[in-house]
């Protein structure tokens, strides 16, 4: 359905060891830099892009929103919940740990980036 997510930052240097260090916990590669200065992050078929807003107008997040990130296992969402923390990133919500959700069981880690975008790590519990 998405072909892609965009957050904006008002520092792409921090932004990028935050993100890199994000990446790298779950397996994937540290973003590479367009023309424009934006970073892209290629992961599991998905792209995931940070770049300064369009408008010149500073990066500000979305009230109500949430960018949710699929993880191969609890170990892996807490790994990147670590990353995030060491590199910039605030711990939101519960601790990372198993919620029930209308949809089962499900193991969920939450962060907000350092211009405050708020991340989701989420890894769907077999059913018992």
């Amino acid at each position: 359905m998405f072909s892609h997510v965009m957050v904006g930052s008002n520092d792409i240097a921090r932004s990028k060891k935050f993100y890199d260090a994000l990446f790298v916990a779950i397996g994937g590669k540290p973003g590479a830099q367009d023309a424009k200065g934006r970073l892209i992050y290629a992961h599991n078929g998905g792209l995931f892009l940070v770049s300064r807003p369009i408008d010149g107008k500073a990066a500000t997040h979305a009230n109500g929103g949430t960018i949710g990130i699929a993880m191969a296992s609890p170990e892996q969402a807490d790994a990147w919940h670590k990353a995030g923390v060491a590199n910039g990133g605030t711990s939101i919500e519960d601790p990372p740990g198993v919620r029930q959700g209308g949809a089962g069981a499900m193991y969920l880690a939450y962060l907000r980036d350092p211009d405050g975008n708020k991340l989701c790590a989420l890894h769907r519990m077999p059913a018992a």
